[in-house]
Protein backbone atom coordinates (compact mmCIF):
# COMPACT_ATOMS: atom_id res chain seq x y z
CA UNK A 1 0.00 0.00 0.00
CA UNK A 2 1.54 3.41 -1.30
CA UNK A 3 1.99 6.16 1.54
CA UNK A 4 1.97 9.80 -0.45
CA UNK A 5 2.48 12.28 2.09
CA UNK A 6 2.62 16.11 0.97
CA UNK A 7 5.83 17.89 1.13
CA UNK A 8 5.00 20.68 -0.53
CA UNK A 9 4.75 22.25 -3.62
CA UNK A 10 7.37 20.93 -5.94
CA UNK A 11 8.59 18.73 -2.49
CA UNK A 12 9.92 21.51 -1.28
CA UNK A 13 10.04 20.03 2.76
CA UNK A 14 11.92 16.80 1.22
CA UNK A 15 14.85 16.39 3.20
CA UNK A 16 18.42 16.52 0.63
CA UNK A 17 20.20 13.33 0.79
CA UNK A 18 23.06 13.34 3.10
CA UNK A 19 26.42 13.13 1.94
CA UNK A 20 28.69 10.04 1.99
CA UNK A 21 32.45 11.45 1.78
CA UNK A 22 33.90 8.17 1.34
CA UNK A 23 34.68 7.55 -2.12
CA UNK A 24 34.99 4.03 -1.88
CA UNK A 25 32.15 3.20 0.58
CA UNK A 26 29.81 5.49 -1.72
CA UNK A 27 31.12 3.37 -4.96
CA UNK A 28 30.19 0.06 -2.91
CA UNK A 29 26.13 1.33 -2.03
CA UNK A 30 26.17 1.54 -5.89
CA UNK A 31 27.27 -1.56 -6.94
CA UNK A 32 24.94 -4.36 -7.67
CA UNK A 33 25.75 -7.84 -7.28
CA UNK A 34 25.44 -8.11 -11.23
CA UNK A 35 28.38 -6.03 -12.20
CA UNK A 36 30.69 -7.98 -10.84
CA UNK A 37 28.72 -11.50 -11.72
CA UNK A 38 30.60 -13.13 -8.12
CA UNK A 39 29.10 -16.33 -7.55
CA UNK A 40 26.52 -16.28 -4.78
CA UNK A 41 26.65 -19.57 -3.66
CA UNK A 42 30.13 -18.68 -1.53
CA UNK A 43 29.97 -19.35 2.10
CA UNK A 44 32.52 -16.16 3.10
CA UNK A 45 34.48 -14.02 1.22
CA UNK A 46 38.63 -14.49 1.91
CA UNK A 47 40.05 -11.14 3.65
CA UNK A 48 42.35 -10.72 1.04
CA UNK A 49 39.34 -10.83 -1.81
CA UNK A 50 35.99 -9.01 0.13
CA UNK A 51 33.12 -8.90 -1.99
CA UNK A 52 32.78 -5.13 -3.44
CA UNK A 53 28.74 -5.26 -4.25
CA UNK A 54 26.13 -3.21 -1.50
CA UNK A 55 24.83 -6.64 0.05
CA UNK A 56 26.55 -6.22 3.13
CA UNK A 57 25.42 -2.54 3.22
CA UNK A 58 21.75 -3.20 2.32
CA UNK A 59 21.92 -5.90 5.06
CA UNK A 60 23.41 -3.20 7.87
CA UNK A 61 20.53 -0.33 6.59
CA UNK A 62 17.78 -2.86 6.69
CA UNK A 63 18.54 -3.03 10.43
CA UNK A 64 19.08 0.45 10.80
CA UNK A 65 16.12 1.59 8.77
CA UNK A 66 14.38 -0.78 11.41
CA UNK A 67 16.19 0.87 14.27
CA UNK A 68 14.96 4.33 13.56
CA UNK A 69 11.62 3.66 12.08
CA UNK A 70 10.71 1.92 15.75
CA UNK A 71 12.49 5.13 17.60
CA UNK A 72 10.60 7.31 15.69
CA UNK A 73 7.25 5.73 16.54
CA UNK A 74 7.82 5.61 20.05
CA UNK A 75 8.33 9.65 19.96
CA UNK A 76 5.72 10.30 17.85
CA UNK A 77 3.08 7.78 19.40
CA UNK A 78 4.05 7.04 22.95
CA UNK A 79 0.47 5.72 23.64
CA UNK A 80 0.32 3.52 20.60
CA UNK A 81 0.42 -0.75 21.35
CA UNK A 82 3.10 -2.93 19.91
CA UNK A 83 0.29 -4.96 17.36
CA UNK A 84 -0.90 -1.17 15.78
CA UNK A 85 2.54 0.27 15.78
CA UNK A 86 4.25 -3.19 14.01
CA UNK A 87 1.81 -3.04 11.56
CA UNK A 88 2.57 0.97 11.04
CA UNK A 89 5.84 0.24 10.82
CA UNK A 90 5.66 -1.88 8.01
CA UNK A 91 3.88 -0.05 5.96
CA UNK A 92 6.59 2.65 6.32
CA UNK A 93 9.46 -0.02 5.69
CA UNK A 94 7.96 -1.68 2.89
CA UNK A 95 9.08 -1.99 -0.48
CA UNK A 96 7.10 0.48 -2.22
CA UNK A 97 7.59 3.32 0.02
CA UNK A 98 11.10 2.74 -0.27
CA UNK A 99 11.07 2.62 -3.81
CA UNK A 100 9.44 5.82 -3.69
CA UNK A 101 11.63 7.72 -1.70
CA UNK A 102 14.64 6.38 -3.85
CA UNK A 103 13.39 7.00 -6.94
CA UNK A 104 12.88 10.80 -5.28
CA UNK A 105 16.45 11.02 -4.58
CA UNK A 106 17.11 9.37 -7.89
CA UNK A 107 19.63 6.70 -6.21
CA UNK A 108 18.52 4.02 -8.80
CA UNK A 109 20.12 6.22 -11.49
CA UNK A 110 23.82 5.78 -9.94
CA UNK A 111 23.40 1.71 -9.89
CA UNK A 112 25.97 0.00 -11.42
CA UNK A 113 24.92 -2.98 -12.84
CA UNK A 114 25.38 -5.66 -15.79
CA UNK A 115 24.59 -4.07 -19.06
CA UNK A 116 22.66 -7.24 -19.86
CA UNK A 117 20.00 -6.73 -17.05
CA UNK A 118 20.52 -2.51 -16.11
CA UNK A 119 17.05 -1.66 -17.59
CA UNK A 120 15.03 -4.15 -15.57
CA UNK A 121 16.92 -4.00 -12.23
CA UNK A 122 16.72 -0.41 -12.87
CA UNK A 123 13.01 -0.84 -12.97
CA UNK A 124 12.54 -3.23 -9.98
CA UNK A 125 11.00 -1.61 -6.75
CA UNK A 126 12.39 -4.52 -5.06
CA UNK A 127 16.17 -3.18 -6.52
CA UNK A 128 14.91 0.66 -6.06
CA UNK A 129 14.41 -0.34 -2.26
CA UNK A 130 17.67 -2.19 -1.48
CA UNK A 131 19.81 0.56 -3.14
CA UNK A 132 18.67 3.10 -0.54
CA UNK A 133 19.10 0.80 2.43
CA UNK A 134 22.40 0.42 0.91
CA UNK A 135 22.75 3.98 1.28
CA UNK A 136 21.52 4.29 4.74
CA UNK A 137 24.17 1.26 5.48
CA UNK A 138 26.78 2.83 3.92
CA UNK A 139 25.99 6.60 5.90
CA UNK A 140 25.72 4.66 8.90
CA UNK A 141 29.07 3.19 8.55
CA UNK A 142 30.47 5.97 7.61
CA UNK A 143 29.07 8.45 10.13
CA UNK A 144 27.14 6.69 12.94
CA UNK A 145 23.37 6.68 13.95
CA UNK A 146 23.18 10.29 15.21
CA UNK A 147 23.26 11.16 11.23
CA UNK A 148 20.77 8.71 10.01
CA UNK A 149 18.29 9.54 11.91
CA UNK A 150 19.15 13.39 11.34
CA UNK A 151 18.17 12.53 7.95
CA UNK A 152 15.39 9.86 8.52
CA UNK A 153 13.69 11.38 11.11
CA UNK A 154 12.16 14.57 9.35
CA UNK A 155 12.04 12.47 5.91
CA UNK A 156 9.63 9.51 7.81
CA UNK A 157 8.02 11.65 10.22
CA UNK A 158 5.26 12.44 7.11
CA UNK A 159 5.19 8.66 6.28
CA UNK A 160 4.45 7.65 9.79
CA UNK A 161 1.41 10.07 9.96
CA UNK A 162 -0.16 8.66 6.95
CA UNK A 163 0.11 5.41 7.66
CA UNK A 164 -1.13 5.65 11.52
CA UNK A 165 -4.11 7.13 9.73
CA UNK A 166 -4.29 4.28 7.88
CA UNK A 167 -3.81 1.61 10.25
CA UNK A 168 -6.44 3.81 12.99
CA UNK A 169 -8.94 3.35 10.03
CA UNK A 170 -8.27 -0.25 9.66
CA UNK A 171 -8.90 -1.07 13.36
CA UNK A 172 -12.66 0.81 12.58
CA UNK A 173 -11.42 4.18 14.30
CA UNK A 174 -11.89 7.75 13.36
CA UNK A 175 -8.90 9.47 11.54
CA UNK A 176 -7.78 12.09 14.45
CA UNK A 177 -6.44 15.60 13.79
CA UNK A 178 -3.46 17.36 16.02
CA UNK A 179 -1.72 16.51 18.30
CA UNK A 180 -1.99 13.20 17.26
CA UNK A 181 0.00 14.69 13.70
CA UNK A 182 3.51 15.48 13.96
CA UNK A 183 3.31 17.82 11.26
CA UNK A 184 -0.35 19.30 9.65
CA UNK A 185 1.53 20.13 6.39
CA UNK A 186 3.06 16.98 6.17
CA UNK A 187 0.44 15.17 5.59
CA UNK A 188 -2.19 14.70 2.75
CA UNK A 189 -5.29 14.25 3.80
CA UNK A 190 -7.11 13.89 0.94
CA UNK A 191 -5.73 9.90 0.68
CA UNK A 192 -7.64 8.52 3.22
CA UNK A 193 -11.48 8.88 4.12
CA UNK A 194 -12.49 10.62 7.53
CA UNK A 195 -15.25 10.18 9.81
CA UNK A 196 -18.13 12.87 8.64
CA UNK A 197 -18.62 15.53 10.78
CA UNK A 198 -21.78 17.30 10.49
CA UNK A 199 -24.33 14.82 8.93
CA UNK A 200 -25.58 13.92 11.92
CA UNK A 201 -26.80 17.80 12.62
CA UNK A 202 -28.00 18.17 8.89
CA UNK A 203 -30.18 14.63 8.78
CA UNK A 204 -31.64 15.62 11.87
CA UNK A 205 -32.81 19.10 10.79
CA UNK A 206 -34.28 17.34 7.42
CA UNK A 207 -36.41 14.48 9.78
CA UNK A 208 -37.76 17.60 12.35
CA UNK A 209 -39.03 19.65 9.36
CA UNK A 210 -40.34 16.52 8.37
CA UNK A 211 -42.12 15.71 11.49
CA UNK A 212 -40.60 12.21 11.08
CA UNK A 213 -39.39 10.07 13.90
CA UNK A 214 -35.66 8.32 14.16
CA UNK A 215 -34.60 5.71 16.08
CA UNK A 216 -30.97 4.69 16.41
CA UNK A 217 -30.51 0.52 16.95
CA UNK A 218 -26.61 -0.18 18.33
CA UNK A 219 -25.01 -3.08 18.63
CA UNK A 220 -21.39 -4.06 19.36
CA UNK A 221 -21.21 -6.46 16.13
CA UNK A 222 -22.03 -6.05 12.89
CA UNK A 223 -25.49 -5.91 11.18
CA UNK A 224 -25.43 -8.22 8.16
CA UNK A 225 -24.39 -7.06 4.90
CA UNK A 226 -21.66 -4.83 6.31
CA UNK A 227 -18.79 -5.60 5.39
CA UNK A 228 -15.81 -6.49 8.07
CA UNK A 229 -12.25 -6.80 7.44
CA UNK A 230 -9.45 -8.55 9.21
CA UNK A 231 -8.17 -5.39 11.34
CA UNK A 232 -11.54 -4.50 12.16
CA UNK A 233 -12.01 -7.71 13.63
CA UNK A 234 -9.06 -7.88 15.52
CA UNK A 235 -9.74 -4.31 16.57
CA UNK A 236 -13.40 -5.17 18.45
CA UNK A 237 -11.03 -7.27 20.35
CA UNK A 238 -9.18 -4.46 21.82
CA UNK A 239 -10.71 -1.43 20.78
CA UNK A 240 -14.97 -0.79 20.74
CA UNK A 241 -16.20 -1.03 17.89
CA UNK A 242 -19.95 0.75 17.82
CA UNK A 243 -22.41 -0.54 14.79
CA UNK A 244 -25.41 1.28 14.56
CA UNK A 245 -29.02 1.26 11.73
CA UNK A 246 -31.21 3.83 11.97
CA UNK A 247 -34.49 4.14 10.86
CA UNK A 248 -37.16 6.34 10.05
CA UNK A 249 -40.77 6.04 10.88
CA UNK A 250 -39.63 2.21 11.37
CA UNK A 251 -38.12 1.87 8.20
CA UNK A 252 -34.28 1.12 7.76
CA UNK A 253 -32.18 4.19 6.22
CA UNK A 254 -29.03 3.22 6.56
CA UNK A 255 -26.25 1.88 8.89
CA UNK A 256 -22.46 2.99 10.19
CA UNK A 257 -20.03 2.19 12.43
CA UNK A 258 -16.83 4.13 14.93
CA UNK A 259 -15.53 3.69 18.03
CA UNK A 260 -17.79 6.09 19.32
CA UNK A 261 -21.81 5.95 19.10
CA UNK A 262 -21.67 9.41 17.79
CA UNK A 263 -19.49 8.51 15.03
CA UNK A 264 -21.41 5.40 14.31
CA UNK A 265 -24.13 7.84 14.02
CA UNK A 266 -22.77 10.30 11.57
CA UNK A 267 -21.79 7.40 9.31
CA UNK A 268 -25.22 6.32 9.72
CA UNK A 269 -26.94 9.63 9.03
CA UNK A 270 -24.44 10.20 5.43
CA UNK A 271 -26.40 6.94 4.12
CA UNK A 272 -29.80 8.40 5.27
CA UNK A 273 -29.14 11.76 4.34
CA UNK A 274 -28.48 10.14 0.42
CA UNK A 275 -31.37 8.12 1.39
CA UNK A 276 -33.75 11.12 1.61
CA UNK A 277 -32.48 12.72 -1.40
CA UNK A 278 -30.05 15.36 0.06
CA UNK A 279 -26.62 15.10 -2.05
CA UNK A 280 -23.78 15.65 0.55
CA UNK A 281 -20.40 17.69 -1.28
CA UNK A 282 -17.64 17.13 1.44
CA UNK A 283 -14.82 19.87 1.06
CA UNK A 284 -11.20 18.32 2.48
CA UNK A 285 -9.23 20.94 4.73
CA UNK A 286 -5.58 21.48 5.85
CA UNK A 287 -7.31 20.79 9.51
CA UNK A 288 -9.60 18.41 8.42
CA UNK A 289 -11.93 20.53 8.03
CA UNK A 290 -15.36 18.59 6.46
CA UNK A 291 -18.88 20.90 5.55
CA UNK A 292 -21.88 19.12 3.76
CA UNK A 293 -23.65 21.05 1.95
CA UNK A 294 -26.96 20.43 1.37
CA UNK A 295 -28.81 21.14 -1.73
CA UNK A 296 -32.32 21.60 -0.25
CA UNK A 297 -34.33 24.75 0.11
CA UNK A 298 -32.46 25.90 3.27
CA UNK A 299 -30.40 28.68 2.61
CA UNK A 300 -28.82 28.48 5.66
CA UNK A 301 -26.76 25.44 4.33
CA UNK A 302 -25.39 27.39 1.33
CA UNK A 303 -24.45 30.20 3.82
CA UNK A 304 -22.94 27.88 6.03
CA UNK A 305 -20.80 26.49 2.68
CA UNK A 306 -20.10 29.80 1.39
CA UNK A 307 -18.29 30.30 4.91
CA UNK A 308 -16.60 27.99 5.27
CA UNK A 309 -15.31 27.52 1.75
CA UNK A 310 -13.98 30.72 1.84
CA UNK A 311 -12.23 30.06 4.75
CA UNK A 312 -10.58 27.05 3.19
CA UNK A 313 -9.51 29.52 -0.18
CA UNK A 314 -7.92 31.73 2.30
CA UNK A 315 -5.92 29.11 4.30
CA UNK A 316 -4.64 27.58 0.61
CA UNK A 317 -3.37 31.14 -0.54
CA UNK A 318 -1.70 31.59 2.88
CA UNK A 319 -0.11 28.22 2.43
CA UNK A 320 1.22 29.72 -0.96
CA UNK A 321 2.46 32.66 0.37
CA UNK A 322 4.80 30.73 3.21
Amino acid sequence: MALKPNFGPGERDFPPLPIIYSREIEQKVYTHRSYHARPTHVFEDHPSDPSPDNEKFEHLGDAVLGLCVTSLMLRLYPGLHVGPSTKIRALIVGNITLADISVKYKLPDRLRLHPAQAITLRASTHIQADVLESYIGGLFHEQGLEAVRRWLDPLLTPYAAVAYQMVRLQHGLPVLSAPFLPSQSSVNNTLTPMTTIGHLALFNQHLQKSDRSVEWVYSDVPEEGIEVDEFTKHASKTTPVWYVKVLVDGEFYGNGRGNTKKAARNEAAKVGLERLGVMCVEVVGWAELKVSVALADDYLCYLYAFVCFYMLCGRYLKSLDS
